[in-house]
C-alpha cells in the first residue's frame, strides 16, 4: 500500500488539515508563554486599610478570578502582609496592563436601579453564568453585550421590585460612587448628537442618579460669585453627608481650593468625560442611557411584559460604541468593554478598595533552561515508547504511527492553548497527562486491530469495541477534570483541566481516528 492510499482517508485528511492550519496561526501569531518560561509584570496593589485573613483570601480569589476571565489564564496574587498584595501577569502588552490595572481598581459593585430602589445586585448574579456574545454592527453602529442569569431569590425579589414599572429604564451601574456630589463647571454637557435641552439634560440626570440617601446630586456652578457661593453653601448644608466630589476642569478655583481646605475629595474630568449619553424615550422625556463617569453601563426600558410579576432569571448589559470611532476601532472598544465587565462580575465585588502601583517586570523562574529540559526529557520517553511498543508488537511499524499522532496530538494542544491562553505549569503537567492516556488508547486499538489476524468481517466490529472504551475512558476524563474546570478558588491549576480536557477531546474526535484508519488499512 502506497503513502497516497492513505490520504485518502478522510480521518486522516482532517488531522493533517488541522495541523497544518495551526501550524501557520503558530507562525503568524506566536504562542504564549507563561510566567515560568517567559516572565511577566508585577503589579504592586495597596489596599485601603489593612485586612483580617478572611478578607485577605476573598480578596485574593475575586482578583485572580477577575484577571483569569480577562484573558490572562495564568495569574499569580500574592498576599504582601495585611495591607497589600501582588497580582503576577505574563509579559503582555503595555495595552493589556493598562486594561488590567483598570479591572484591578475597580470594587465591582454592581447595582440595578428602578424608580430610585435597587431592583438587583452583584450578589445574586451566578458568576459562572457570565456570557460575552461577539459585537454586533448595526445601522452604522457597534454594540457590545454581556449576559447573565440571577439566583432565584435575586429574580423573585426583582420581579417584586420592578411590578407595575413597564416603560421605565433600569439603571445598570458598576462602582456606583458613594458619598458623591458632582459638580458641573457651567452649564451640563449635552452631546451635540442628543436633541435635548439643558433642563431636560438635568432632570435626567438627577433621575438616573435618584436612590433615597444614596443619591448623587449634581450642581451647576457659573462662574459668578452668587453662584459659587451658593455651591459653598450646599457643601456647608451637606457637610460630612459627602466626602468625594467629581467635578468638571476648570470649575472655578475659588470653589476648588474650599473643597480642598475641607477635606474633600476632588476628582477632576474633562467635559468629554462628564458628558452623559441621552436617549429619548417619548416626545417629553429622555433619560441618561450611560455615563462612564458615575458607572453607569446602560439604561434598558423595562418591557410591560417583565413587570407583571412574572420571574425571570436572564439579563443582560449593552451599550454601543462611540460612533465618533473609526469602525474598527469601535468593534475593539466593544470587545474591551464586555471582557473587562464580564471580569469585573466574575469576580465579584472587593472586600476592600485597592489601589495599583506602578507595574514592574519580573525575569522567567525557569525560562530556557526547563524547556531544553523538557524537550531531552520527551526525547527519552519517546526512545522509551518506541522500545516498548516494538518488544510488545514485534512489529516496526506500529512505532511511527503511535509516535507520530501521539506528537500531533500534543502539537495541536500546545498550539490552541498557546494562542487563545498561556502555557504554564499547571497547562503542560495537562499535557504530559493527556500523552499518557494517548498512549494507552493507542494500544487499546492496536490490540483489537491485531486481534482478528486478518480482513475478515469481524474487522470493523473489533475496531469498534476499541473506540467504546477509548470513548468512555475520555469521557470519565473529562467529568473528572470539570470540577477543575469551574473552579473559582482553585485558578492557578485550570490549565492543567484545559489541556487535559482539550486533549482528551481531541483524542476522540481527531487523532485516535485517525491512528485507527492508518492500522486498520495497513492491515487489511
Amino acid at each position: 500500500m502506497s503513502g497516497l492510499d492513505y490520504l485518502k482517508d478522510r480521518r486522516i485528511i482532517v488531522l493533517i488539515v488541522i495541523a497544518v492550519g495551526l501550524a501557520i496561526l503558530d507562525v503568524h501569531y506566536g504562542v504564549h508563554l507563561g510566567i515560568e518560561f517567559a516572565g511577566g509584570t508585577q503589579i504592586p496593589v495597596t489596599l485601603a486599610h489593612s485586612v483580617n485573613a478572611s478578607d485577605m483570601s476573598s480578596l485574593i480569589s475575586s482578583l485572580q478570578q477577575r484577571v483569569s476571565t480577562f484573558g490572562l489564564k495564568q495569574v499569580t496574587v500574592e498576599g504582601i502582609g495585611n495591607s497589600e498584595v501582588y497580582v503576577i501577569i505574563p509579559t503582555v502588552t503595555g495595552s493589556e496592563i493598562n486594561q488590567t490595572i483598570g479591572i484591578i481598581q475597580s470594587q465591582g459593585r454592581f447595582d440595578g436601579y428602578v424608580n430610585s430602589e435597587v431592583a438587583i445586585n452583584g450578589t445574586g448574579i451566578l458568576k459562572g453564568s457570565i456570557g460575552q456574545p461577539p459585537p454586533s454592527i448595526a445601522n452604522n453602529s457597534v454594540e457590545w453585550l454581556v449576559t447573565f442569569y440571577i439566583t432565584s431569590s435575586a429574580a423573585s425579589n426583582f420581579a417584586k421590585v420592578v411590578f407595575g414599572q413597564g416603560n421605565k429604564p433600569l439603571y445598570m451601574f458598576l462602582d456606583r460612587p458613594t458619598a458623591t456630589a458632582i459638580f458641573f463647571n457651567g452649564s451640563i454637557p449635552v452631546n451635540s448628537t442628543s436633541l435635548i435641552s439643558q433642563s431636560s439634560a438635568l432632570s435626567a440626570m438627577q433621575q438616573a442618579l435618584s436612590a433615597g440617601n444614596a443619591t448623587i446630586p449634581v450642581v451647576e456652578v457659573f462662574n459668578t460669585n452668587a453662584s459659587v457661593h451658593s455651591a459653598e453653601r450646599f457643601l456647608q448644608l451637606n457637610k460630612g453627608k459627602y466626602s468625594q466630589i467629581i467635578a468638571s476642569s476648570g470649575i472655578n478655583s475659588t470653589l476648588l481650593s474650599y473643597m480642598l481646605a475641607n477635606n474633600y475629595t476632588v476628582k477632576l474630568e474633562s467635559r468629554a468625560n462628564m458628558t452623559p449619553s441621552f436617549t429619548t424615550i417619548s416626545v417629553n422625556q429622555s433619560i441618561v442611557q450611560s455615563w462612564p463617569v458615575v458607572g453607569l453601563l446602560s439604561s434598558p426600558i423595562l418591557s410591560p411584559s417583565i413587570t407583571s410579576g412574572n420571574v425571570s432569571d436572564s439579563y443582560q448589559i449593552s451599550g454601543i460604541a462611540p460612533t465618533t470611532l473609526p469602525k474598527q476601532k469601535q468593534v475593539t472598544y466593544a470587545q474591551q468593554q464586555t471582557k473587562q465587565i464580564a471580569s469585573v462580575l466574575s469576580g465579584g465585588a472587593l472586600p476592600v478598595a485597592v489601589f495599583p502601583g506602578t507595574p514592574t517586570t519580573i525575569p522567567p523562574t525557569l525560562g530556557s533552561q526547563f524547556l531544553y529540559t523538557s524537550v531531552i526529557a520527551g526525547g527519552i520517553a519517546i526512545i522509551f515508547v518506541s522500545a516498548f511498543i516494538t518488544v510488545r508488537y514485534r512489529k516496526l511499524f506500529l512505532v511511527a504511527p503511535i509516535l507520530l499522532t501521539t506528537a500531533m496530538e500534543l502539537f495541536i494542544i500546545v498550539s490552541i492553548i498557546g494562542l487563545v491562553g498561556t502555557i504554564d505549569l499547571a497547562a503542560v503537567a495537562g499535557m504530559i497527562a493527556v500523552v499518557g492516556t494517548g498512549v494507552d488508547a493507542q494500544i487499546i486499538i492496536t490490540d483489537e486491530v491485531l486481534a482478528h489476524g486478518s480482513a475478515d468481517s469481524s474487522a470493523k466490529t473489533l475496531l469498534g469495541h476499541a473506540f467504546y472504551i477509548v470513548w468512555a475512558d475520555a469521557a470519565l476524563l473529562i467529568i473528572a477534570m470539570l470540577p477543575l474546570f469551574f473552579s473559582t478558588s482553585l485558578v492557578s491549576i485550570i490549565g492543567f483541566s484545559e489541556s487535559t480536557i482539550i486533549g482528551a477531546l481531541l483524542g476522540v474526535l481527531i487523532t485516535r481516528p485517525a491512528y485507527g484508519a492508518i492500522i486498520s488499512k495497513h492491515y487489511s
